[in-house]
Order: structure tokens, then C-alpha cells, then sequence
């Protein structure tokens, strides 16, 4: 239940922030004061209309996903252009409401603030989430396949980073000496998967090593409604730029071995 509360107070609380951002904007520029000219209430309705629709488009960029960073690059511009939207939204609805607009002023003000605003909080509302979803009972414990060193680097990280992924037992498809990793405990080979999904309450699984057994393991998660997750390593993909792709609906795994500058606004 943590993840769909906190995911609801997270829309309701970025309606009030970029509502907000609009409201201070107004004054800011009419004075603080309730202008005759530019009425407050016509203003707060036309932002009201807005605010869920720059929501909508910031969901449809999937900047509310559990695992992206916030502070990451395209995040920021997924927020920025949502906001970009917001203020142009806002321009054609109160035109066509009300015919006429106060100031160009207003709208950069407006821009500016709930950008920054929502940029703040993004960054701030991440780092409380994934300390809430890691507190007592893991929302999201997940099962490590291969006891490798990037597997422990994997955890390393996952733990460091405070990420809603929770490794809470690790299988190795070759056994291993080793009774940990990383204060993870190792609890045997996969023919322990079954007992070791059931136990843990498994909702991950993240495949490090034993490419062959990939089809295992994806079948596994199927049958128990896990999400599965694989290395790139796995599949000796190394230093590359891999994302899944579409290609006339058909979804794809593309590799690029090289981050051209371009792509990194375009790809």
C-alpha cells in the first residue's frame, strides 16, 4: 500500500506546487493585490483547468516511474518541456475563455517558478519515497541471479542509493564458497528458485550471470508475477547504450555502442 499512497500524494502535491507556482506568479506581477483589470478568480480557474493536464503530460513522459532518477539530465527536461506545455496550455485556454490575456511577463514568471518548483520537490519527494518503500518490510524485495562481482557491485549501489529494489537473497546457477555478498546472504543454486521466490515474497528478480538460463527465469517470473530484470552483461553487452526500442510496434532491445550528442536529446 506504501507505493500507491505515496504516488498519490506525489500527483496531489505537484497539482498544488505548479498551482502555487501560477498563483505567485500573479502577484509578482499585478502586485499584491486582487486586480479589477486581471481578475484572480479567472486566472486560478483557467490555471485549475491546466494543472491536470501538465500532470497528465509529465505521467505520459514517465517522470513518476519508480525508477527513474529525478535528478537525471532528460528528467529535468521531461519536467521542463511538461511545464513548457503547462504555459502554453494555459495561454490558448484563457484566450479562448476569457479573449483576452494581462501580460507576457506573467507567463515567463509563471514558466520559471513551477519549473523550479517541480525540479525542487522532484528531487526532494525522491529521496523521502525511497527511504519510506525501504523502511521494515521491503515493498520491493528483489533476488539477485549469479554471486558475481558486479553482482556485488549491483547491491552495492542499490543499497548506497537507497533504491526501492531491496536485494534480499541471492541464487547461484553454478554455486559458490561464498555465504554473502555485500551482507546479502547467498542461499544456494537455482533449484532452491521456487522455495526462495515463496519465502522472500519476491517481486524482482535481476539475472547477473548463467545466460542459459534466462528463458528459466523469465518463464519463473511469469508464473509468479515477477518483474524481471537482466544485466547487460549477461548477453556480453558491455559499455554500450542499450534501451528497448519500437520498430513499426515492435519492441526491441537497441545497442549503441557509442553516446552520440545528439542522441542525448533526441534519442
Amino acid at each position: 500500500m506504501r507505493r500507491p499512497i505515496l504516488l498519490i500524494l506525489w500527483l496531489l502535491s505537484d497539482l498544488a506546487i505548479f498551482t502555487g507556482a501560477y498563483v505567485l506568479s500573479y502577484f509578482l506581477r499585478v502586485g499584491w493585490i486582487v486586480s479589477t483589470d486581471f481578475p484572480l478568480n479567472l486566472f486560478l480557474q483557467t490555471t485549475l483547468i491546466v494543472s491536470p493536464l501538465t500532470i497528465a503530460v509529465m505521467a505520459q513522459l514517465g517522470v513518476f516511474r519508480l525508477m527513474r532518477v529525478q535528478g537525471n539530465p532528460r528528467n529535468l527536461m521531461h519536467i521542463v518541456f511538461a511545464c513548457v506545455m503547462g504555459c502554453s496550455l494555459f495561454t490558448l485556454t484563457y484566450y479562448f475563455i476569457h479573449t483576452a490575456f494581462f501580460s507576457r511577463l506573467l507567463l515567463v514568471y509563471a514558466f520559471v517558478l513551477s519549473s523550479a518548483a517541480l525540479i525542487i520537490w522532484h528531487i526532494g519527494y525522491e529521496h523521502v519515497m525511497r527511504k519510506i518503500l525501504r523502511l521494515g518490510r521491503p515493498v520491493y524485495p528483489t533476488l539477485i541471479v549469479g554471486a558475481t562481482r558486479e553482482a556485488a557491485r549491483l547491491i552495492k549501489t542499490l543499497n548506497a542509493e537507497k533504491n526501492p529494489l531491496t536485494p534480499v537473497a541471492i541464487l547461484d546457477g553454478h554455486g559458490t564458497h561464498e555465504t554473502q555478498l555485500e551482507g546479502i546472504p547467498v542461499e544456494g543454486r537455482l533449484n532452491k528458485l521456487e522455495e526462495t521466490i515463496k519465502k522472500h515474497r519476491i517481486t524482482h528478480l535481476i539475472q547477473c550471470s548463467d545466460a542459459e538460463q534466462a528463458l528459466n527465469l523469465l518463464s519463473a517470473c511469469k508464473n509468479h508475477g515477477i518483474n524481471y530484470i537482466m544485466l547487460p552483461s549477461v548477453m556480453g553487452i558491455v559499455e554500450g547504450d542499450e534501451r528497448i526500442e519500437s520498430i513499426e510496434g515492435h519492441q526491441v532491445m537497441t545497442v549503441h555502442p557509442k553516446k552520440q550528442v545528439l542522441d542525448w536529446f533526441f534519442g
